[in-house]
């Protein structure tokens, strides 16, 4: 499967809200994510496919998605790019907010092995 391949397919499986789908077809098992701004939730640097599902499903678990708007991929070499776009609550605390996110995607072999997510809080 091409870079592109893989980029539009889970791209498609994000725009479904199969995130967690994406996950378990593209990720290695030794995927590093990185939030520019972490949390106790969700800590800057996260290594391994176990803490990347956690920290997924515990997004699902805590946020209300009202709409996402999903834009790309944008293609690179080894990398693809998407831009989210959330309008969601934060369960706990009952606050509706928006939130932008670009994420950065390397691939190799044929498997995403790192992610970097990029924020726009105020989008």
């Amino acid at each position: 499967m091409s870079l592109t391949e893989l980029a539009k397919d889970f791209v498609d499986l994000c725009r479904h809200n199969e995130n967690l789908e994406a996950i378990r077809r593209y990720y290695s098992d030794d995927i590093v994510s990185v939030e520019s701004a972490g949390s106790p939730e969700a800590p800057a640097e996260m290594n391994g496919i176990d803490a990347v599902r956690k920290k997924n499903q515990w997004w699902v678990d805590n946020h209300e998605i009202h709409s996402a708007e999903i834009n790309g991929p944008f293609i690179g070499d080894n990398r693809f790019a998407v831009e989210f776009i959330y309008d969601f609550t934060h369960k706990p605390s009952g606050k509706r907010m928006k939130m932008g996110e670009m994420a950065l995607y390397t691939v190799r072999d044929g498997k995403v092995v790192r992610e970097h997510f990029y924020y726009n809080p105020g989008a």
